[in-house]
C-alpha cells in the first residue's frame, strides 16, 4: 500500500484549505485513515481519523483543538481521504501526514498505524 498526501500550502490565518489522501495498492473494504501533524520541535500528534465497516459507514473522530473547524471524509471510488481545515491559525502550522490502518478499527496512537505516506507542508501566517 502507498499512501499520497497533497493539498498543503501557505495560508493566511482564518483562510482554508484541503489535504487529499490517495491510497494505492492493496486495501481492505475495513480500514481506519488517520491525518497527524508534525510541528518543528514537537511530538507528531493525532489530527483527525476516519473509520469505514465494509466500505460503508464511517465514524470520525477530531482532536479537540480542531473540532468544529476540520472535517475529514472519504471517497471510496477514488480510495482518498480528505481533511478540510478551515479557520486557519498559526498554530495549525506543521507537517500533516496520512496514515492508513488495514482495520476498522479507529485509534488515535500512531504506532498503531502501518503505513504513512510523506508529509504535506502547511504553513499559517498571523
Amino acid at each position: 500500500v502507498q499512501l499520497q498526501a497533497s493539498g498543503g500550502g501557505a495560508v493566511q490565518a482564518g483562510g482554508s484549505l484541503r489535504l487529499a489522501c490517495a491510497a494505492s495498492g492493496r486495501t481492505s473494504s475495513s480500514y481506519a485513515v488517520g491525518w497527524f501533524r508534525q510541528a518543528p520541535g514537537k511530538e507528531r500528534e493525532f489530527v483527525a481519523a476516519i473509520k469505514v465497516i465494509n466500505w460503508s459507514g464511517s465514524n470520525v473522530y477530531y482532536q479537540d483543538s480542531v473540532k468544529g473547524r476540520f472535517t475529514i471524509s472519504r471517497d471510496n471510488a477514488k480510495n482518498t481521504v480528505y481533511l478540510q481545515m478551515n479557520s486557519l491559525e498559526p498554530e495549525d502550522t506543521a507537517v500533516y501526514y496520512c496514515a492508513l490502518r488495514l482495520s476498522g478499527i479507529y485509534s488515535p496512537l500512531r504506532d498503531d498505524y502501518r503505513y504513512w505516506g510523506r508529509g504535506t507542508q502547511v504553513t499559517v501566517s498571523s
